[in-house]
């Protein structure tokens, strides 16, 4: 019998096609067809195809935009926002703009045109999560700016242009509608209980343990009990921080180690399937301790069609629990789910 499940964070109802169930095995991703890195401009020796790099970790007596970069940070040559000065709007009628004003960065996350962030050495990884910090520290200063979004899209089919690995981060004049809506759930939920709905979420999962796929001391991965994608998987420090920016070095480490490793328990249950992963944290300049940050990794297993754009209701054919079973049928030596 389908089941019809609802997140405990968003509110969103997701149906569990129970009666279609499909363990995450059978959701084998097809290869896609690589154009390799000769007009690559993310590969070194094409440095000047990129805008001037905002930020670099390289090698030392290396110039800037050159060779020698082990990650390195370039404004997006084609930006959804732009720099600019202050941020005018203007309403007629029922519309209203806004000017575009905001930051648009890629982060390459590495010289080698085909070693994706699962299969970086653990020092490397952990160099992208610190550009990641240092990119967001810096633009958080920018008083015109709301709210910073960082995401990774992996494969043609979760939106990547370009094959060679990054990131990007955008940062935008206003609070997006759907982070506004998950503050306005946290704080209805801390008015009710006196506690962080997501610290509440973090032991019942604990506790519950079916659906957990990984933890270390600072970072707890589960699929989510109202999953709407195959394998989705939801990543919280374990300690209650309202946003990405009050990470320490100690959390980055063990950040990559756990991100590393779902991603590579993922790669080998599906096929590295294209997905995407999207941080979550609170807005810029505003003092909010209810809110507590979180990443969302959203395999591209199924296909979002026209019920789910109708209703905002999704249909997922494996329940998250056979989801974690999956995921925890494979090891990875970095695993670290002896430790509490």
């Amino acid at each position: 019998m389908p089941e019809l499940r609802q997140d405990p964070v968003s509110d969103r109802w997701v149906v569990i096609a129970t009666e279609r169930a499909r363990r995450p095995s059978d959701f084998k991703a097809p290869r896609e067809e690589k154009k390799g890195a000769a007009s690559c401009p993310f590969c070194p020796g094409h440095e000047k195809e990129t805008p001037p790099e905002v930020l670099a970790f390289r090698a030392e007596g290396t110039a800037p935009d050159t060779p020698g970069w082990q990650v390195r940070v370039v404004p997006n040559k084609f930006a959804a926002l732009a720099p600019g000065g202050e941020v005018t709007t203007e309403s007629k009628g029922l519309y209203q703009t806004m000017s575009g004003t905001g930051a648009h960065e890629v982060i390459i996350e590495g010289p080698e045109h085909n070693t994706f962030f699962v299969d970086l050495a653990p020092d490397h990884a952990i160099q992208v999560l610190k550009a990641w910090r240092q990119r967001y520290l810096q633009l958080s200063r920018n008083k015109n700016l709301k709210y910073i979004q960082l995401f990774k899209n992996h494969g043609r089919t979760a939106g990547a242009s370009l094959e060679h690995p990054h990131s990007q981060i955008i940062a935008t004049p206003l609070v997006p509608a759907a982070v506004n809506q998950e503050i306005q759930r946290l704080q209805d939920y801390w008015q009710e209980k006196e506690s962080c709905l997501l610290c509440d979420l973090m032991e019942t999962e604990l506790a519950t343990g079916t659906r957990i796929v990984a933890f270390n001391k600072e970072f707890l991965a589960f699929c989510p009990f109202a999953s709407r994608f195959p394998m989705e998987m939801l990543l919280l420090p374990r300690r209650h921080q309202a946003g990405f920016d009050s990470c320490d070095d100690g959390q980055l480490e063990q950040l990559a180690a756990i991100l590393q490793d779902i991603l590579s328990r993922l790669k080998q249950v599906a096929g590295d399937p294209p997905f995407n992963l999207v941080l979550h944290t609170a807005p810029l300049h505003q003092e909010d301790a209810i809110y507590h940050w979180h990443l969302e990794l959203l395999p591209r297993l199924t296909i979002v069609a026209g019920f789910e754009w109708g209703t905002g209701m999704y249909i997922n054919p494996t329940p998250p629990e056979i989801a974690a079973q999956s995921l925890n049928e494979i090891e990875r030596g970095s695993s670290d789910k002896a430790t509490s």
